[in-house]
């Protein structure tokens, strides 16, 4: 849920990129650490650990101008993928206004995203939260791959498995080089917006 400071005139907003482990959540965030540099306050905090590039969040505020003559900061948070972190996924969840589903196109890593967007959709119920109603964007990530002859999922196969029900913004990614990853962010930033709005009756 948004925070609104009115003495600050300050609107706070949590935006969770979430998946698999090794998907490229963290990529995504570092490469908007590194482009939008006119809205970032503040470094971006990192953890890495055995076998997952995340334990806990990378944390980044995002400036992105006024919404109803309050200044609005967005903070950017990364869950660690892997299935043993599964407790802090949930803490890291908690709050959020909106989620970016990062989906590895790996086809061995068909599974693992399935199973991740099950682990998302039982972590905000237990919120009391509804999958179909939070603001959601789906990324495919790693699309560059298939330059390198490695078997990637065809993005329609994966609109079935991820998005048939859902119906949600989804854009095909590489997040390493950038590709897709300021899409992504404005359409979860719209999203989150518009229900933010919502809810504060702006």
């Amino acid at each position: 849920m948004a925070i609104v400071n009115l003495k600050k005139r300050q609107i706070e907003c949590k935006i969770v990129y979430y998946g698999p482990g090794r998907c490229g959540k963290t990529t995504n965030l570092e490469y908007i650490h590194q482009t939008f540099t006119k809205q970032v306050r503040g470094d971006m905090v990192s953890i890495n650990t055995d076998g997952d590039r995340t334990l806990f969040f990378d944390f980044l505020p995002l400036e992105l101008g006024k919404v109803k003559g309050c200044d609005l900061r967005v903070q950017l948070y990364t869950v660690p993928g892997q299935v043993r972190y599964s407790s802090t996924r949930k803490l890291v969840l908690r709050g959020a206004d909106a989620v970016v589903f990062v989906a590895d196109s790996l086809e061995v890593r068909r599974e693992k995203n399935m199973l991740s967007l099950k682990d998302l959709a039982q972590n905000l119920k237990e919120y009391g939260l509804n999958i179909f109603k939070v603001p959601l964007v789906i990324q495919y990530n790693k699309r560059d791959l298939a330059e390198a002859n490695i078997p990637l999922m065809p993005i329609e196969q994966m609109e079935h498995d991820l998005n048939r029900q859902l119906k949600v913004p989804a854009f095909p990614g590489a997040a390493i080089r950038g590709d897709g990853v300021g899409k992504t962010l404005h359409a979860c930033l719209k999203l989150a917006m518009k229900a933010i709005q919502k809810e504060l009756n702006l």
